[in-house]
């Protein structure tokens, strides 16, 4: 009898590269970031490319800086073999693997597939916009760690949704290593406060991190304000802690 063939493991890509983790409490550990395409919100501070292309960047070496143009939609058993590889040639230099995005979790099913067997090398970090409870259902056993958003309308554009984010981190747990907030010029101190008052509801031992807004590689918001903002945050939850992202200032991805 024939053996029914196995269908590939597939799915659309923007990048895979090696550097540093440039934001919350992971900063400073090298990871391989896995950029999947796609994106179900469209947060007015984004400067991610999140749009699928005919073909990815795979960089050819850890932190080489130079990429190779591969097909779109990926093998992910090839580049299981690509990432094998960079672990036999460098070892000890990841700390883990980031799921990132866009938003990866629009890939659960193909990630539920993929992850079972990736997880027994590379410890898994999942960056997240935090509002799909449903789909984080489906990879939850094979994640280490996850770092959620918490997309306030203030910097986001669009009406936040408390009631998925709660759900979320119902389902979450303790797997939940950070909640980030993103702030800029127009977050109000009501703002920080509404998001530490949600934070501390949900029970939740993660810190919450507030990440200014960068353009072009400077912060758009004073150190003034910024330590205002983690003032009126902490007076609700005190672990608050206030992180910019490093990457732009080291002039890496």
């Amino acid at each position: 009898m024939p053996v029914p063939a196995i269908s590939p493991i597939e799915a659309s890509l923007i990048e895979v590269f090696s550097s540093i983790q440039g934001e919350g409490v992971l900063i400073g550990c090298r990871q391989v970031f896995v950029r999947f395409a796609d994106c179900n919100l469209d947060c007015a501070y984004c400067d991610t490319p999140f749009h699928a292309g005919t073909e990815f960047s795979l960089e050819t070496s850890p932190g080489s800086g130079r990429y190779r143009q591969v097909a779109n939609p990926a093998d992910l058993s090839d580049l299981e073999r690509v990432l094998a590889e960079w672990q036999t040639r460098y070892p000890g230099l990841h700390h883990s693997l980031c799921l990132t995005g866009g938003e990866p979790l629009l890939h659960a099913d193909i990630l539920a597939r993929w992850l079972p067997q990736l997880s027994a090398d590379w410890p898994i970090y999942l960056e997240t916009n935090g509002t799909l409870p449903n789909e984080l259902v489906k990879v939850l056993p094979w994640t280490r760690w996850i770092s959620m958003d918490l997309k306030s309308d203030a910097t986001t554009g669009q009406a936040t949704d408390w009631a998925a984010h709660a759900d979320f981190i119902k389902v979450g747990g303790k797997k939940i290593c950070q909640i980030k907030l993103v702030v800029g010029e127009q977050t109000s101190l009501a703002h920080v406060r509404q998001a530490a008052e949600f934070v501390a509801a949900q029970g939740v031992a993660a810190p919450l991190i507030l990440q200014p807004c960068m353009a072009k590689g400077k912060m758009t918001i004073n150190g003034t304000t910024l330590l205002e903002l983690q003032a009126t945050a902490a007076e609700v939850y005190p672990d608050t802690r206030l992180i910019p992202q490093v990457h732009p200032l080291l002039q890496i991805s």
